[in-house]
């Protein structure tokens, strides 16, 4: 049994382990690292129950958009197990309409077209517009969209319309948490890790500048050096 702190990474939606690959080969020397990907659940609970099963009884959960959606669900079902929580563009507001909207629009476009019928929606989409047209950064998200598939993104959307607020949640939990977001994020902004770092009692709240949601992959320098100070600093 390692007796290095253990780390779970959530990934977000339609992304793969390649989402935190410069982060984790910055800590995997002195911390036990776990990538989830959610490709086989269709609830947040059952994705939450991945997370749990896999993880000792104290562990770090760092959950970037899908990921820190999960990461409520481990609230919700497994408080006392966190040790550490780090919650990466992402937001505790359940969906409003127009974004079901799109969700249902999303898992249609799959159905008809597959997997690549979606892909090239991404970019602009997530990303900042000065990252749009970085061919590495684009070859990445396909294929960590690919990587899930066709059932995998079914499966999130389906979990992700059936997701309530979680603000009540964070207001639970009493071990430090780590808010980080990209400045420029145009999917869960500033304004909603505001919000969450409000509800926290011992939260620090980070923004990484020039970046938008995918800041792990968009920014990894400052991403890497941001979090492991805080684990650090927390430990």
């Amino acid at each position: 049994m390692s007796t290095r702190p253990a780390l779970a990474f959530a990934c977000a939606h339609m992304t793969d382990e390649r989402l935190y690959g410069h982060q984790i080969a910055a800590l995997q020397a002195t911390h036990d690292c776990q990538v989830f990907v959610f490709r086989d659940h269709d609830s947040m609970t059952g994705m939450a129950q991945q997370v749990l099963s896999a993880m000792p009884q104290r562990f770090t959960l760092i959950g970037l958009s899908l990921g820190g959606y999960a990461a409520f669900e481990v609230i919700r079902q497994a408080l006392e197990r966190l040790e550490r929580l780090v919650l990466i563009d992402t937001t505790a507001v359940a969906d409003h309409p127009a974004r079901r909207e799109g969700r249902h629009k999303d898992i249609a476009t799959v159905q008809q077209g597959g997997i690549e019928a979606l892909i090239p929606e991404l970019p602009a989409r997530w990303l900042l517009p000065a990252h749009v047209g970085h061919p590495a950064l684009l070859r990445l998200m396909g294929e960590m969209a690919r990587s899930v598939g066709a059932h995998g993104q079914f499966n999130q959307q389906t979990a992700m319309l059936g997701r309530p607020d979680s603000h009540a949640d964070l207001a639970r939990v009493r071990v430090p948490t780590l808010v980080m977001c990209g400045r420029q994020d145009p999917v869960t902004p500033l304004a909603d890790h505001e919000a969450m770092a409000a509800c926290l009692p011992v939260a620090r709240l980070a923004v990484i500048e020039d970046c938008g949601h995918l800041s792990t992959i968009e920014q990894p320098d400052a991403v890497t050096a941001e979090l492991t100070a805080w684990l650090h600093s927390t430990a």
